[in-house]
């Protein structure tokens, strides 16, 4: 961690000090689930390569365009860095609608929509975890038009790095159905459903610790399998 006067100035505040002060209570959890982040990642990498391979000529073969995405992301202290994911979405799908998915969304492929269910669209991901860009279990990394929004204490939730699993994904595993028929679904995004996943971000941070990581890999499994 960043000695508090070290922090990018919007950070240096009451709100983010109280988790700042607890997070430096944890240090051997936050370099244990580094290391644990790098083992995983590379034996993930290993074991998924074929399958991502496969996908890769799934995509192409479904719809023209690339097959990775790559969109701006913000993570530690504010750092903003670039996203892999599997495209599930037409070319261009960004300049043709918001930035986040409603249900029944017309932009998703016939593949995307299948890897989007299993979130397999995810698995590149992994190589955002190795470069230490993001971790498996963290909060998710928003686009910096919605991190410009954040409060004071939801600043908080930069200390650690984005992840690709949190307690909130879980909770919100089905965001795009409560985001559906909304006239704009970017103020209802940043107005109603960010805040209450702010929620179990910030109450991630409060029971953090590296065994609590492992907990809730074990239920985004299940809960993908549901």
């Amino acid at each position: 961690m960043k000695k508090w006067d070290k922090l990018p100035e919007q950070f240096r505040n009451d709100a983010v000090k109280e988790y700042y002060d607890i997070l430096s209570q944890k240090k051997a959890s936050l370099v244990l689930k580094r290391i644990f982040d790098i083992i995983a990642g590379l034996i993930i990498t290993i074991i998924t390569l074929p399958f991502m391979l496969i996908i890769a000529i799934w995509i192409k073969l479904d719809s023209k365009g690339t097959v990775l995405f790559r969109q701006r992301r913000v993570t530690t202290y504010g750092r903003v860095f670039k996203i892999y994911k599997f495209r599930t979405m037409v070319s261009d799908a960004e300049n043709l609608g918001t930035q986040v998915t409603v249900s029944h969304d017309s932009r998703v492929t016939r593949a995307g929509k299948i890897l989007r269910k299993c979130r397999l669209d995810e698995l590149p991901q992994v190589f955002n975890v190795l470069k230490g860009d993001m971790s498996f279990v963290g909060t998710r990394p928003e686009v910096e038009r919605y991190v410009e929004r954040y409060t004071d204490e939801m600043n908080a939730t930069l200390l650690m790095p984005a992840g690709i699993t949190s307690l909130a994904s879980i909770k919100y595993k089905d965001e795009e159905k409560l985001l559906d028929g909304a006239e704009n679904t970017d103020d209802v995004y940043v107005n109603t459903v960010l805040p209450q996943k702010m929620k179990y971000n910030l109450e991630y941070i409060k029971k953090f610790n590296f065994f609590y990581d492992i907990k809730l890999m074990f239920m985004t499994f299940f809960a993908v399998l549901k």
